[in-house]
């Protein structure tokens, strides 16, 4: 035997350089950075009438890497395809195979559930044959998406403008986030009042605060002002004793360790992360990161998963360092195991620290401080997951004055429990209820303070990154993985903005949400889209075939396609975003900003008899390295897109790349991203992006 034996290709280069450490001198190791082959950029790619049969290219940016391992895969006896353990990953590794003519009998397919001496040597010990129903899962969809994408997308442009393009699941996303948008609109605000009176137990101890409620008849409801004051004549000068006291325990029990979307949720919630961010960083710790006196270690499991499934090992050994740290009375009766969703795909473990004795502060020298805040997170859940309860003493009073009773309530913490590390957080605004002094029932009070208020029902809220990924996620649309991507989908194609962390609809993301309701409902129809990754999950396990799934869909698609077309042949819908104040010097109309294919400009609506067009100048929100301006985004002569300071020519910032929407950890000025590393100008700080 040669030295080196076995070829091992993985997709990222971090991932290629932490199996490389643990497989030793037999094996090399090469990424592929993601997919080699796909649908062709410029056509459909799938020939719908014979069998939906896909067409697939080396693609562009590939074709030297493609060269490369075919040249380097003959030096091997054995190849070895170790791409991620999810349909992509699968779907990467058979067009691999079929670029290396691999024999498909052969078992040379390896997965990692984790970027671990233990994980690499289980996935290495257990090769099988490429699992081609994970393969036809991701064809489907992939054909799929293509369909919708490539029949719909023309569509649009026809009857709203050039360059927008549709999506299965990002229509449904955009529909949600219009549709609460509307729901805002139609808001009735309803009055209603509150009065709260703040009482001083007898023996004098400490105030605390009651809300009115109603009387022996039951629960009452104060609409209006005259309502209240009425109540507030009888009770503004009683007698007000304690009728009811009930004391309780009440046991809190710790989240689930983290799946994809909950990741997301929380870390959006905590840190302010988008979910592309979040996930970036989630990468990298599972691929591996050098750490000090160790070298590179994959620091957590398989970041796509929605499984809550945790193996024996690591709850043993969470259970041996709470017990060292803070002792066994932190210890749950019985091992804690929590129930995926009925749904979920199991093939992967919840995500967990790989090694939870790798205490966050121990390692955050080795770790970005995006890396630290992530993987601190994700110690914490997973540890808490496998703490005690947090035990709360509960009190709830009822308070009688005037024949009107009040109720109030406190709690108090016997023992914290997993709290000592990790509390979730949530969308909704939690009320704190505070400590009651010592009260029993027939205790007397003094009223030192009522005050009636008056509140107006609130429309509901709109969505942020954290409560739009749990909306998509409750109704089973898209898959965990997809759901950084579709909200950057979104925002990209100007769909929606994203203002204080809230997401708010465009009138374009109006226009082309409600043109798709109109003609083509099934397609953003929340519970047709769950249907149809039911249907992929089905295919992935070889329940369902999956051009017969195609067939099932492309029918009716293609139908409601020509008839939305014979419907719309004389509609053109105008944007008034796209109109602007500039009038044209040439004939005197007002000018609208058209998009092109180089993108937006700014151009005379009497076209063709008046050619006069002017540059598109947009602010972007980010303020100059230099000076005071803003930074605003230009088109050059060839169509490529520029970055220059809105103050030019007093100031001559210029940047080819695009702002990457963070500033730099050391002077605070924009960053801006250089294909896969981010820079600062001002001080020449890199990092990975």
């Amino acid at each position: 035997m040669s030295s080196k034996d076995n070829l091992v290709i993985v997709e990222s280069p971090a991932k290629a350089k932490t199996i490389k450490k643990y497989l030793g001198g037999s094996y090399d190791v090469i990424a592929s950075v993601g997919h080699v082959r796909d649908l062709p950029l410029k056509r459909l790619g799938v020939d719908v009438k014979n069998n939906f049969e896909p067409t697939y290219s080396i693609i562009k940016d590939k074709k030297d890497f493609v060269k490369e391992i075919k040249e380097k895969a003959l030096k091997f006896k054995k190849v070895i395809l170790a791409t991620d353990p999810d349909r992509e990953g699968e779907a990467i590794s058979w067009h691999l195979a079929h670029i290396l003519k691999l024999d498909s009998e052969e078992k040379n397919r390896v997965t990692f559930n984790e970027i671990t001496k233990s994980g690499i040597k289980a996935g290495i010990s257990s090769p099988r044959k490429i699992d081609f129903s994970l393969v036809d899962a991701q064809q489907a969809r992939r054909v799929l998406d293509r369909l919708v994408g490539y029949k719909l997308s023309p569509f649009l442009c026809q009857k709203i403008q050039k360059g927008l393009s549709a999506g299965r699941v990002q229509s449904v996303a955009l529909k949600m986030i219009v549709d609460r948008e509307n729901e805002i609109r139609a808001f009735v605000p309803q009055e209603y009042w509150t009065i709260t009176a703040t009482l001083l137990p007898k023996p004098k101890e400490k105030v605390f605060l009651a809300r009115f409620w109603g009387d022996k008849n039951g629960e009452m409801k104060l609409l209006n002002e005259a309502q209240t004051k009425e109540i507030l004549l009888k009770v503004e000068n009683s007698e007000y004793k304690v009728i009811k006291l009930k004391k309780g325990k009440r046991n809190k029990s710790p989240a689930p360790p983290f799946i994809t979307s909950t990741l997301q949720q929380d870390a959006s919630r905590k840190l302010g992360f988008t979910s592309k961010r979040i996930m970036k960083s989630a990468q990298e710790l599972y691929e591996g990161v050098d750490i000090k006196n160790h070298g590179a270690v994959g620091l957590i499991t398989y970041v796509r998963t929605d499984s809550l499934r945790l193996s024996e090992e690591s709850i043993e050994e969470a259970e041996k360092l709470i017990a060292e740290k803070w002792g066994k009375r932190y210890l749950p009766p019985s091992k804690r195991k929590f129930k995926s969703k009925s749904n979920s795909q199991d093939a992967h473990e919840a995500i967990r620290p790989t090694n939870p004795g790798f205490f966050p502060e121990n390692i955050k020298e080795s770790l970005t401080p995006d890396q630290f805040k992530i993987y601190n997170l994700i110690w914490r859940r997973f540890m808490a997951s496998q703490m005690a309860n947090c035990i709360q003493d509960t009190v709830r009073a009822e308070i009688e004055a005037s024949g009107y009773i009040f109720k109030a309530s406190g709690i108090s913490v016997a023992f914290d429990g997993f709290t000592i590390i990790y509390t979730e957080t949530k969308d909704e605004k939690e009320e704190k209820e505070k400590m009651l002094p010592e009260l029993s029932e027939g205790t007397e009070c003094q009223l030192k303070k009522i005050d009636p208020e008056q509140h107006f029902t609130e429309p509901p809220p709109r969505f942020t990154e954290a409560s739009l990924i749990k909306s998509i996620e409750e109704n089973g649309v898209g898959r965990p993985s997809t759901y950084s991507s579709i909200i950057s989908v979104l925002i990209y194609r100007e769909y929606i903005i994203k203002e204080s962390k809230i997401f708010k609809p465009t009138e374009l993301g109006e226009v082309v949400a409600n043109l798709i309701k109109k003609y083509f409902p099934y397609i953003v129809n929340v519970k047709f889209t769950a249907s149809m990754e039911t249907q992929l999950d089905e295919i992935e396990r070889g329940q369902v075939e999956w051009r017969e799934f195609l067939r099932g869909f492309y029918g009716n698609f293609e139908k409601t396609l020509e008839i939305a077309k014979e419907k719309t042949k004389d509609l053109k819908i105008s944007l008034k975003e796209n109109e602007t104040d500039i009038v044209c010097e040439k004939c005197g109309r007002q000018m609208v900003v058209k998009r092109g294919r180089y993108g937006k400009f700014i151009a005379c609506p009497g076209y063709p008899e008046c050619q006069n067009i002017k540059k598109f100048i947009q602010s972007i929100g980010i303020k100059c390295p230099k000076c005071d301006g803003e930074i605003v985004k230009r088109s050059a002569k060839k169509g490529n897109f520029f970055y220059g300071c809105s103050n030019f020519p007093n100031c001559d910032f210029i940047s080819s790349y695009p702002p990457a929407w963070e500033n730099c950890l050391k002077c605070g000025k924009p960053m801006f991203k250089k294909k896969d590393k981010v820079f600062c100008i001002e001080c020449s700080n890199q990092a990975n992006s």
